[in-house]
């Protein structure tokens, strides 16, 4: 597939617990390529550590050791080639959607009309057309989402960052969303790691799903899907949707049943 966009290597994160030398490890050797244009989903039970991998590659958390690079250089910090969209949308109230989208984009500097242009494109894209002047409480948590895609995408990056974005919604919003994320990648052809802990918005949406173990976190297996795209709901009663989602509850399963019998505490 070419030269990897992302390489992550050997990557192990502990963090520190006051009386304990070693602390908690949270993440042992991790070992993933990520190419461009590849919709990546990071899978596995809570507490798994899969957020703190996605936080490292965002330049949020350092890792304790272990190379992580983008396009073959270090990541040491935030940087708007690698956007984030959270599960709590992480939306300014006191900005309207149109505000919220080129917010970014006027920290960098850039002339009012350019980033309003790209705003109305991007918020075009996601289907909010017409809420622009909304604030964040006078609209739904599934247009908050679409709205916090829109910002995460207009600084035009490398990689889009997306950590459980869909967690905090209704089940049938979820669905449309996960059709919306389809599309948007499709038409955009961004590089995207997607964190989740379900297995069916997995297959989904990616082209290739990372199972992690319970912590220590660990890449316990790798699974491509083979369904072309853009996908939309009649895929997922095809017979290969339906195969792979049996395969990866098979995988899960043990860890899942650990934690459900230790009292469901993942952290």
């Amino acid at each position: 597939m070419g030269q990897s966009q992302l390489a992550i290597g050997d990557l192990i994160k502990r963090f520190p617990v006051r009386g304990e030398c070693d602390g908690i490890l949270a993440l042992d050797g991790i070992n993933l390529d990520v190419h461009p244009g590849e919709f990546v989903l990071l899978l596995g039970p809570s507490g798994c550590g899969k957020s703190t991998l996605l936080n490292i590659i965002a330049g949020f958390l350092k890792p304790s050791e272990g190379t992580v690079l983008h396009e073959g250089q270090p990541i040491v910090g935030p940087d708007r080639r690698r956007t984030v969209v959270f599960q709590d949308y992480a939306l300014f109230p006191w900005m309207t959607v149109q505000q919220n989208v080129e917010f970014g984009l006027k920290t960098q500097g850039m002339p009012a009309a350019e980033r309003a242009e790209i705003a109305h494109r991007l918020i075009d894209l996601v289907r909010l057309s017409g809420f622009e002047a909304r604030f964040p409480h006078e609209i739904s948590g599934g247009m908050k989402q679409r709205a916090a895609i829109a910002r995460a995408l207009a600084p035009n990056p490398d990689i889009l960052l997306m950590d459980e974005p869909f967690g905090a919604l209704d089940a049938q919003t979820r669905v449309l969303l996960q059709e919306e994320v389809a599309r948007i990648s499709a038409e955009t052809r961004k590089t995207v790691l997607f964190v989740t802990h379900s297995i069916e918005e997995a297959v989904f949406l990616g082209d290739r799903v990372v199972v992690m173990s319970a912590r220590p976190g660990r890449i316990r297996a790798e699974y491509r899907v083979e369904i072309e795209r853009p996908r939309t709901s009649e895929v997922r009663s095809r017979p290969e949707f339906i195969r792979l989602t049996q395969e990866l509850w098979h995988t899960l399963k043990p860890d899942w049943q650990d934690q459900a019998q230790a009292g469901g505490n993942g952290t």
